[in-house]
């Protein structure tokens, strides 16, 4: 989870995410490079918009969520590497 407020807002239905760092070795102790993981599906909810007019929204600040493999968008904001996504992007709350 971020240890301060970020210094940006998601608007709507938007929220962004932490992505939850993969893992580095397989099972049989095989380092696996960067350019050949999958991108993670799980992170932390950092910032939540306010919703849409009649649909409040579900998730919250500090909800570990999964997400569909090509879901939202790549940011970066203050050195971070973030997801700014839909909240219908979410498939669950974890």
């Amino acid at each position: 989870m971020a240890s301060k407020k970020l210094n940006i807002t998601p608007l709507h239905d938007r929220v962004i995410v932490k992505a939850a760092a993969a893992e580095e070795k397989t099972a049989g102790g095989i380092i696996i490079p960067d350019t050949a993981k999958e991108k993670p599906q799980r992170g932390v909810v950092v910032a939540a918009g306010s919703g849409k007019k009649d649909e409040p929204m579900t998730v919250k600040v500090g909800d570990t969520v999964l997400y569909g493999k090509y879901a939202g968008t790549e940011i970066a904001v203050e050195g971070q590497d973030l997801l700014i996504m839909r909240e219908s992007d979410i498939l669950a709350i974890v």
